[in-house]
C-alpha cells in the first residue's frame, strides 16, 4: 500500500516549526556556552550562537520536526 502523499507545511506551519526549532537550540546553547562567550561583544557572541547554532536547526532539528509532522498528518488522515 503506498504512502499517503504529505502536503507541504502551510506558511504558518512552517514559522512553528522553524520557532520550535530555534528556540530550545539557542537556549541550550546559551546555557552551554553563556559563560564561555559571556564576555564577547553581543554582535560577535550572536555570530557564533548563529554559526552553531543554523546547522543544527537546518540539518538536524527541521528535517525531525518535517517527519514528525509527516507522520502525526498520515495518522490523522490514514
Amino acid at each position: 500500500m503506498p504512502e499517503l502523499a504529505v502536503p507541504a507545511p502551510s506558511r504558518h506551519q512552517t514559522a512553528l516549526m522553524i520557532w520550535l526549532a530555534v528556540f530550545p537550540t539557542l537556549t541550550v546553547l546559551n546555557l552551554m556556552l553563556g559563560s564561555w562567550l559571556g564576555h564577547l561583544p553581543v554582535v560577535l557572541r550572536t555570530f557564533v550562537l548563529a554559526s552553531i547554532a543554523v546547522p543544527i536547526v537546518v540539518y538536524v532539528v527541521v528535517p525531525r520536526l518535517h517527519r514528525a509532522r509527516a507522520r502525526i498528518l498520515r495518522a490523522l488522515h490514514g
